[in-house]
């Protein structure tokens, strides 16, 4: 009897810890939280829009739940030198050494909630045009980018836009880049961006 006890104890704590990680139990109540996002070349705070994307909102505060991405890269700077004009800066799944990091299960793709691909909008970013394979990777619009809205194709999730740390932004946006052999993409940084740190702001500030 007491083991089985015992062993319920464990089982709730274990359950109730896991809760807390979750996104949606952060400021639950708080429809548009913001986080600041500390890299080496500066901060950017964002202020997420709960209300038009719950489900990549609570995703991604429950990767900054569980510090995941704390020591991740921005691995993708891209700008396009053609027309001259910059496109995005997405991270948030590789280590420093370009090593791919844990992801959970996908989500779906929230990109029919209204919200645009606009400059300085942060989106969830997919893979292999499977357009509900998002996980943790996220990037920022540095252009309007209105081919990657929604039309008879499923586009790019918008859930927040940068309310501060333009400047950093554009720092990033202006680092050397080259291809990466081991992770076999173009518009890598050189010298790695790296996130320090991700904080979820008083609901106050």
């Amino acid at each position: 009897m007491k083991r089985i006890l015992l062993l319920s104890f464990i089982l709730f704590f274990a359950h109730s810890s896991f809760a807390a990680t979750e996104g949606k139990f952060i400021q639950k109540d708080n429809m548009f939280p913001r986080v600041e996002i500390v890299t080496t070349l500066g901060s950017i705070v964002v202020e997420m829009d709960r209300s038009r994307a719950p489900i990549t909102v609570n995703n991604f505060l429950t990767y900054v739940a569980d510090g995941s991405y704390q020591g991740s890269v921005f691995h993708r700077v891209e700008r396009d030198e053609d027309n001259e004009r910059d496109f995005v800066i997405q991270g948030g799944g590789y280590d420093k050494d370009y090593d791919g990091l844990y992801e959970g299960d996908p989500i779906f793709n929230e990109s029919g909630n209204g919200l645009k691909n606009d400059m300085y909008s942060i989106a969830m970013a997919y893979q292999d045009r499977k357009p509900h394979s998002g996980t943790r990777q996220f990037f920022f619009n540095m252009d309007d980018n209105d081919h990657l809205n929604p039309g008879r194709d499923w586009g790019f999730a918008v859930f927040g836009m940068v309310m501060d740390g333009y400047d950093t932004l554009d720092k990033i946006m202006r680092v050397e880049t080259a291809f990466n052999e081991k992770i076999g993409y173009s518009f890598v940084p050189k010298d790695p961006v790296v996130i320090l740190n991700v904080k979820v702001l008083d609901a106050n500030q």
